[in-house]
């Protein structure tokens, strides 16, 4: 039985959005509406204009593809790619934005990133034109004489695992020495559902690919 059907139109649509995102079930969905109903209209304000504001106020950095402010007039990078302190010549490749961010909370990347958005997946029609991987390599060709490493931190899923490699094949013969995080992380997990501890175990133990 559709209990929506009992609802407010305006409801029954909340309800259908709040479905539609990740990791969000119809009860979960109904709960949220719910929560939001009780909320005053000046916080339910400053929540549309947050989920608004957020195509018009971020962007990806052109150099790594993290997100960084629309407003930015630093060359389009990000804030690691515009750090002084970070070490330019050591680049992490990760899959998404929130294993970076998972990655920064072990404080042990001294160096910057290239997130992927993304891991090649062919069931899922996820090639290597889908992934920001054809920009890795560029990346890696005009800096070769002065990059020292690139750390492959993308899942230890099948779909990582996949990329990784495909990513080393690539860059083998490149000169660059590549390296993978290490053992400490479940197979089949995700990097942002890691302790810190354990990312900060394989990070510390990477060995060559």
């Amino acid at each position: 039985m559709d209990s929506n059907k009992y609802l407010p139109e305006a409801v029954s649509t909340l309800i259908e959005e709040l479905n539609k995102l990740p990791t969000i079930g119809r009860k979960s969905a109904q709960r949220l509406a719910f929560y939001l109903l009780r909320q005053s209209p000046n916080d339910l304000d400053q929540l549309a204009g947050s989920v608004l504001g957020i195509k018009d106020n971020v962007k990806f950095c052109s150099r790594c593809f993290n997100l960084t402010s629309a407003q930015s007039d630093e060359n389009d990078l990000c804030k690691i790619c515009n750090s002084q302190a970070r070490n330019q010549n050591s680049i992490c490749v990760v899959e998404e934005v929130l294993d970076l961010i998972a990655l920064e909370n072990t404080m042990e990347v001294s160096g910057v990133y290239h997130v992927l958005h993304g891991a090649l997946s062919p069931l899922d029609g996820v090639g290597p034109s889908n992934l920001k991987l054809a920009e890795l390599f560029n990346r890696v060709k005009e800096g070769a004489d002065s990059i020292d490493e690139i750390i492959l931190a993308t899942s230890t899923n099948s779909e990582g695992e996949a990329t990784a490699l495909y990513i080393y094949e690539n860059l083998k013969n490149s000169g660059v020495k590549i390296s993978r995080i290490a053992s400490g992380l479940p197979i089949g997990g995700d990097l942002d559902y890691a302790d810190e501890g354990t990312l900060r175990r394989a990070l510390k133990g990477r060995v060559g690919f």
